[in-house]
C-alpha cells in the first residue's frame, strides 16, 4: 500500500511539473479509463498526451504549493467510504434566505417601474465591473497563478473583488485550489456529484465533509504565495470594514445621494439584489458549468462548456477547458466569448499583467482528439502578446 501511494504521489508531481516547466520540454502523461476509486482524482479519466505549453515567459521552478501533498498520507478512498451526514449551518442558511427574499422584492420594484433609471445602470455597471475582481483577480491570478500582475493591477482587482462581497481573497483562493485538486471527490468543497443545489449554494449552508476540512488545512500550510502578497494580507486583515464600505455603504448611499433614490429601493436593489445576483453568477459556475453543456476536451469529467454561464460570468463558463488547462490565463480558447481575457490582455499592453500562461493550439487539439466528446472544432488562434 505504501508503494502504491508513493507511485500515485510521484505521478501527481510529474503531472504538475509538466504543466509548469520550460515550454520547450515535452513529456507524456499516462491517464487511464475510469476504474475503482483508488485515490486522488479517481473519477477522472486520463490519456496519453503530448504536452507543449506556451507562455509569455518560461516557468522554471515548482513551488511548495504546486506539490502540496507530495508527502501527504491523505487517503481519499477512506473518506469516500465513511458515512457523513452534514448539518445545517442555520445562520448561513438564514442569511441566504433573507438575501434572496429581499432580492425578489427588489426585482418586483424593477418590474413595476419603481426604480430610477440611473439606479439600474449603477447596479448593472457595478455587477459586471466588480466581476473582474473574481474572474481576472481571485480566480485566474491568485488561485491559479495563470499570470502575474504588478501592484497597481493587484490593488484594483482586490478592490473590485471586495465589492462582490465573496469572502476574502485568501479564503476564496484556498477553497478554489482544493476544488481543483480534488474535483469530484468528497474533498471537493462543492462536489457536483452531490447534486445541483449542493454545488450551487448548499455547500455554503451545510457543514463541510471531513475530507474538505482536511484538505483545507493541508493546502493552508502550502499556500504561502498568497500570504506573501501584501495586497492579499491587507484585504484579509481589513475585510470586514472593507466589506461594509465597498459592498454596503457606498452602493446604498450613492443612489440616495446623487439622484435622490428612495432609501428602501436603494437598499433592496443597489445592495441586496446586486449582491445576490453577483453571488448567483458565481454559484452558476459551480453548478450549471459542471452539469449542462458539451465536453470537447475531456468527456470523462463533469465540467462542461456552457455559453450562457460564460456570458453572465465574464468568460468563466468554458469550464471543460478550464479543468483540463487550469493554468491557462484565458480559461478558454481565444475564439470563445471571454471578456475577462480581454481585460487581462488590455493591462498586459501596459505591462501591468505579464507572464501570461497559455496552452498551445496543438496541445488543445491533441487533448480534444484523445479524450473529447467529438464536439471540438479546430480553430487557429493567435497567442497572447504583451
Amino acid at each position: 500500500m505504501q508503494q502504491l501511494n508513493e507511485m500515485k504521489s510521484a505521478k501527481r508531481i510529474v503531472s504538475r511539473a509538466v504543466e509548469l516547466v520550460n515550454p520547450e520540454l515535452r513529456a507524456h502523461i499516462v491517464r487511464m479509463p475510469p476504474a475503482q476509486n483508488v485515490g486522488l482524482h479517481s473519477r477522472r479519466v486520463t490519456l496519453l498526451e503530448e504536452c507543449d505549453i506556451k507562455s509569455n515567459s518560461t516557468v522554471n521552478n515548482l513551488t511548495q504549493s504546486d506539490i502540496s501533498d507530495k508527502s501527504d498520507d491523505f487517503d481519499i478512498s477512506f473518506y469516500e467510504s465513511i458515512e457523513f451526514k452534514p448539518q445545517i449551518r442555520w445562520p448561513d442558511l438564514l442569511v441566504q434566505i433573507s438575501l434572496h427574499l429581499v432580492a425578489i422584492y427588489g426585482l418586483c420594484l424593477i418590474l413595476t417601474n419603481q426604480v430610477k433609471f440611473y439606479t439600474l445602470l449603477f447596479v448593472l455597471a457595478t455587477i459586471y465591473t466588480s466581476g473582474f475582481g473574481i474572474t481576472a483577480g481571485v480566480h485566474r491570478l491568485w488561485s491559479h497563478r495563470a499570470y502575474k500582475a504588478k501592484l497597481p493591477l493587484r490593488c484594483l482587482l482586490a478592490l473590485l473583488f471586495t465589492i462582490t462581497g465573496q469572502r476574502d481573497i485568501y479564503t476564496w483562493a484556498l477553497d478554489h485550489r482544493v476544488h481543483h485538486k480534488y474535483t469530484e471527490t468528497v474533498a471537493d468543497p462543492h462536489d457536483v456529484r452531490r447534486g445541483f443545489w449542493f454545488a450551487h449554494v448548499g455547500w455554503l449552508v451545510l457543514t463541510p465533509h471531513p475530507a474538505v476540512e482536511n484538505r483545507r488545512n493541508a493546502l493552508n500550510k502550502t499556500s504561502q504565495d498568497l500570504i506573501d502578497d501584501p495586497v492579499v494580507r491587507f484585504q484579509k486583515l481589513f475585510f470586514i470594514p472593507l466589506f461594509l464600505i465597498l459592498n454596503i455603504i457606498l452602493p446604498l448611499g450613492i443612489p440616495i445621494y446623487y439622484w435622490d433614490e428612495d432609501w428602501m429601493t436603494s437598499f433592496s436593489v443597489s445592495f441586496v439584489l446586486r449582491f445576490t445576483i453577483t453571488l448567483n453568477i458565481a454559484y452558476c459556475v459551480n453548478s450549471f458549468a459542471h452539469l449542462w453543456g458539451n465536453k470537447p476536451y475531456d468527456k470523462y469529467i463533469k465540467s462542461v462548456e456552457n455559453q450562457i454561464v460564460s456570458l453572465a460570468a465574464l468568460g468563466e463558463g468554458w469550464h471543460n477547458y478550464h479543468h483540463v488547462f487550469p493554468w491557462d490565463y484565458r480559461t478558454s480558447e481565444l475564439g470563445k466569448i471571454n471578456i475577462s481575457t480581454s481585460f487581462i490582455d488590455f493591462f498586459a499592453r501596459f505591462g501591468w499583467a505579464y507572464d501570461l500562461k497559455a496552452a498551445t493550439m496543438s496541445m488543445i487539439r491533441n487533448r480534444a482528439e484523445r479524450s473529447g466528446d467529438g464536439t471540438f472544432h479546430h480553430q487557429e488562434e493567435p497567442y497572447p502578446q504583451t
